[in-house]
C-alpha cells in the first residue's frame, strides 16, 4: 500500500556566539543567566533547535518551558525522550547556575531520569522547573519535574549531580 505524504520543513534561527565575548568570569552564574533571559547574551542554540526556552530564574530554580511536536517523534510515534532529557538537564544545570559565584562554571557529571508517561506530538505545552538540592564547593545536586502547562500531569523527573569548576586566578 502506498500513501502520498506532504513532506514538512521546520526553519529556526538561533542567534551565534558573537566572536568576541565579553568576559564572564566576573559575573554570577545568576547574572549570566539573567543577561541570557534580557537578551543580553545570546541563548543557546539548542533550545531554538529543539524549541524550548528559558523563562525564569531565581535563587537555585530555573524555568525552561517547551513545546513538544511531530518533529521530535521517535520511530515508535511519541516524542523522543532525548528532548525530555535535554529540557531537564537544562533546568537542573541552570538552578545550579543560579548560586554559583563569579569565577565559577559547572559540568554535569551524573543524571537520572524517570519518564513517567509518553509524550506525544500534540501533547500541551510542557514546564520543567529545577531546583537545587545542595550547592558545595566541588559538587552540586538537584532536582526537576517536567509538566503539562495544561493538563498539569508529570511527565517525567530527574536528579543530576554536577562538578563545580573554578577558575585559577592566573586563567583569569
Amino acid at each position: 500500500m502506498t500513501t502520498t505524504r506532504t513532506l514538512r520543513t521546520r526553519t529556526h534561527s538561533w542567534q551565534p556566539r558573537p566572536e568576541t565575548m565579553p568576559d564572564l568570569s566576573g559575573m554570577t552564574g545568576r547574572e549570566i543567566l539573567q543577561g541570557a533571559l534580557d537578551g543580553i547574551f545570546p541563548s543557546a542554540s539548542i533550545m531554538s533547535t529543539l524549541g524550548f526556552r528559558l523563562t525564569e530564574i531565581g535563587d537555585g530554580t530555573a524555568t525552561f518551558e517547551g513545546d513538544p511536536g511531530d518533529h521530535l517523534l521517535n520511530p515508535m510515534g511519541t516524542v523522543h525522550g532525548g528532548f525530555m532529557a535535554t529540557l531537564l538537564d537544562s533546568a537542573l544545570g541552570s538552578a545550579v547556575m543560579t548560586e554559583l559565584p563569579a569565577g565559577s562554571s559547572y559540568t554535569t557529571v551524573q543524571l537520572g531520569i524517570h519518564l513517567l508517561r509518553p509524550v506525544l506530538a500534540d501533547t500541551p505545552h510542557l514546564r520543567c522547573v529545577g531546583t537545587t538540592i545542595h550547592v558545595g564547593h566541588t559538587t552540586a545536586t538537584a532536582e526537576a519535574r517536567l509538566t503539562g502547562t495544561e493538563d498539569n500531569k508529570l511527565y517525567a523527573h530527574a536528579t543530576t549531580t554536577c562538578a563545580i569548576l573554578r577558575l585559577r586566578p592566573e586563567s583569569r
